[in-house]
């Protein structure tokens, strides 16, 4: 058993300051202490301090590699099933408790994010959602991970099929309704937290790729590097409701219409899940402000 830094009883040193200890104080993006501290625990941790400069380049030689051998394998190859048993079993083998923790939160977030979405678009338009609410890592098994990236693909494309159908744009609504925004109900603490469990986030990440590579189809994984690119898509469809777009700045995944290349699909992915849980922090921030005038008014 590991237990990680506690940022809230750190000692400061003015000689030797703990630029962890900084980013967890700083206040400029809109996280929770408890994700935060998550976050940069896993962030500090030994594994992606001297594995990650290693793991990198090789699983993106791998991940060359594998598009060189794609060429000669058949185009619809595909092997979800085993995929994700591999996947299930490395996270709970091998990946912190922090990661996995976050990794777990992150499809209930990008579910309530498109709940919100859809139940604040304008009168008359109805989106299908496909809520993703795995309660262990054992639940992801159910292609999961796949099932994520066709859900964000089939919401934008149901979403503006409609809105142009009726010649309507997102725009806010008369009252914002947050009731979809959630704290996740995973506990960390249930997190497989053995000696073997050593690996972060971006590391375990970077080591995935190439096996979400070679067990997908060529189109599977181009859809699942470029589902990525939809973040500041997202981002854009909250700040209509909302009609603020001050924290847009904090999704930097780039333009949806230049995408990159899948070498740089680990270091993207790490960015869409922080850019999902700011924008859900976000979300639930003015739920609270919302909820506090309603009491002050009556």
């Amino acid at each position: 058993m590991r237990h990680a830094p506690d940022f809230e009883t750190l000692a400061h040193d003015p000689d030797d300051p703990n630029p962890w200890l900084a980013l967890y104080l700083d206040r400029s993006t809109p996280l929770g202490a408890h994700v935060k501290q998550a976050w940069l625990a896993d962030s500090s941790s030994p594994s992606r301090q001297y594995l990650l400069p290693v793991i990198r380049p090789l699983a993106r030689l791998t991940i060359i590699l594998f598009q060189l051998l794609k060429i000669v394998m058949p185009r619809s190859f595909r092997a979800s099933g085993p995929l994700h048993a591999l996947l299930v079993w490395g996270l709970t083998r091998f990946v912190r408790p922090e990661a996995n923790w976050l990794i777990l939160r992150h499809f209930h977030l990008g579910s309530d994010i498109l709940a919100f979405i859809a139940r604040n678009a304008p009168e008359g338009i109805e989106v299908p959602t496909n809520p993703l609410r795995p309660s262990n890592i054992a639940d992801l098994r159910d292609d999961v991970f796949v099932r994520h990236d066709l859900n964000l693909f089939n919401f934008v494309i149901n979403l503006n099929k409609q809105l142009k159908a009726h010649d309507l744009r997102l725009g806010p609504p008369a009252q914002v309704d947050f009731s979809d925004l959630k704290e996740p109900p995973i506990r960390l603490e249930d997190m497989p937290n053995r000696w073997t469990n050593v690996l972060d986030l971006q590391t375990a990440i970077e080591l995935f790729t190439p096996a979400y590579q070679i067990f997908l189809s060529d189109d599977d994984f181009w859809r699942a590097t470029n589902s990525l690119q939809l973040d500041e898509t997202i981002g854009t469809y909250c700040a209509d409701i909302l009609d603020g777009h001050k924290y847009l700045a904090l999704v930097n995944n780039g333009h949806p219409l230049v995408p990159l290349t899948t070498l740089r699909a680990g270091f993207r992915l790490v960015l869409h899940g922080l850019a999902s849980e700011t924008l859900h922090a976000l979300l639930r921030g003015y739920a609270q402000q919302q909820q506090a005038e309603r009491m002050a008014a009556g």
